[in-house]
């Protein structure tokens, strides 16, 4: 039995090694497409590129991985389904439970490690990859710049008409700080770069002028020419830490961490009940005072302002405690996703393998249509889940583990089939006569 499971791990393991590889290059490729622009723009050096997409493969495998378990089930139940090694083992007493089981318990370490992988390593390195782009995007700032457009930092707008290499040309800043009327400097060219860790902007400017009206007396306008001048624009609100933003989002954080920010939320929005039901009972006390004579009259009129305030404060308290809530349920569904998406491995070894065995093709093909089929059926659900969930629409429970249920029940039903009629569908045979019935028409 023991050469049995191994030849079964064997069947699955070069599968899913080569589509772990092909299916994470093609994302790779994808994310090349997506970064060209700013490793053109900003000229990373090969350091930063290669730091860019090493720190971008985790997130890939964290999807990668189930794909390829997926497409190695189906290639290798659908090889011995085509070679009638299914036949062969059902004869000699073996059944389908027996051959998945080697499977099925590998899929379950690997789903044991992709559990810690989503936990421990991907928080990690989408931190990392967070803080490594804020820094390749304040390489080379002229770049932000984007010619024949008007860009805003602050309190100050820059036009510049082209941008050659590191330099812009036509250069024209409008400058409204401290002044009621805006202080116009033009240049033929210009460089900018940036100091204080990002957070200042130095122009140096070329052959132009400086337009300034006077502050006392608005009808004098001055007019002053430089061959070169030096503009420092201050606290542009981009300060950049050199070893990153400690700041982290929901991606960026364990399962463990976002159960305890859920649990202080959770509190918070307590507490907001307990002041929103103290609001509630203090407008319905304002709400049910009559008025009976004159001097009550004119307490009456106090008693609206107060009434107006209350309600006012009533809606501030809703509004907040419906963020929060919305903001508890975007890290419950991201909890429930480092765990979905890592079982799901074992998932797709349940589904996996009946439908490897009624395609009854060890084409790669063929193995990957379906695959990819089912796979974006998974990762829509999930994705329509994950939009629901943050709405507050389903719960997070229900969006994240939905598509898992109900791909974990087919695939029982299918292997149960299988089990007892071993009857297999030529999928590959089906579309081949209909293609077929096309040609003639």
């Amino acid at each position: 039995m023991k050469i049995l499971e191994k030849y079964i791990l064997k069947e699955n393991f070069v599968p899913f090694i080569v589509s772990l590889v092909v299916s994470t290059f093609v994302m790779l490729l994808d994310k090349i497409i997506d970064l060209l622009n700013l490793i053109i723009e900003k000229k990373l050096d090969f350091i930063t590129i290669i730091s860019i997409f090493g720190l971008s493969l985790p997130f890939m495998l964290a999807l990668t991985v189930p794909m390829a378990v997926l497409l190695a089930t189906i290639m290798s139940f659908g090889r011995l389904s085509v070679d009638n090694e299914l036949v062969a083992f059902k004869s000699c007493g073996i059944n389908v439970y027996t051959l998945m089981r080697p499977t099925v318990i590998a899929a379950f370490f690997i789903s044991l490690f992709m559990i810690y992988f989503n936990n421990m390593v991907l928080p990690e390195t989408n931190h990392l990859l967070k803080n490594k782009m804020i820094k390749a995007n304040y390489r080379r700032p002229v770049t932000a710049i984007v010619p024949g457009a008007f860009t805003t930092m602050k309190n100050y707008t820059i036009y510049a008409r082209e941008r050659v290499g590191e330099e812009l040309q036509g250069i024209l800043i409008y400058i409204r700080e401290g002044t009621n009327f805006p202080k116009t400097i033009t240049a033929d060219r210009g460089l900018i770069n940036l100091s204080n860790g990002g957070n200042s902007l130095q122009a140096i400017l070329y052959h132009g002028q400086m337009h300034e009206r006077d502050k006392q007396d608005s009808d004098k306008y001055q007019i002053s020419s430089f061959k070169r001048f030096t503009l420092n624009l201050p606290d542009l609100g981009y300060r950049l830490n050199e070893k990153g933003t400690d700041h982290r989002g929901d991606r960026e954080l364990s399962s463990s961490a976002m159960l305890v920010i859920i649990e202080t939320k959770s509190a918070e929005i307590r507490s907001l009940i307990d002041h929103i039901e103290e609001i509630e009972k203090e407008i319905i006390h304002l709400e049910t005072d009559t008025l009976i004579t004159r001097s009550e009259f004119l307490a009456g009129l106090d008693r609206n302002r107060e009434l107006k305030k209350q309600k006012n404060m009533l809606r501030l308290d809703l509004d907040r405690k419906d963020k929060i809530q919305r903001d508890i349920y975007k890290y419950q569904v991201e909890v429930h996703k480092k765990y979905a998406i890592a079982v799901a491995c074992l998932i797709f070894v349940l589904i996996g393998a009946p439908i490897g065995m009624m395609t009854r093709t060890s084409g790669v093909g063929m193995a990957f249509s379906v695959s990819s089929f089912v796979f974006l059926i998974y990762y829509g659900a999930l994705t329509l889940g994950e939009e629901l969930a943050d709405k507050g629409q389903i719960s997070p429970f229900i969006a994240m583990w939905i598509a898992n249920i109900v791909f974990g029940i087919l695939g029982i039903y299918l292997i149960i089939i299988s089990v007892k009629e071993m009857k297999f569908i030529d999928i590959q045979g089906f579309f081949n006569r209909i293609l077929k019935g096309l040609r003639l028409k």
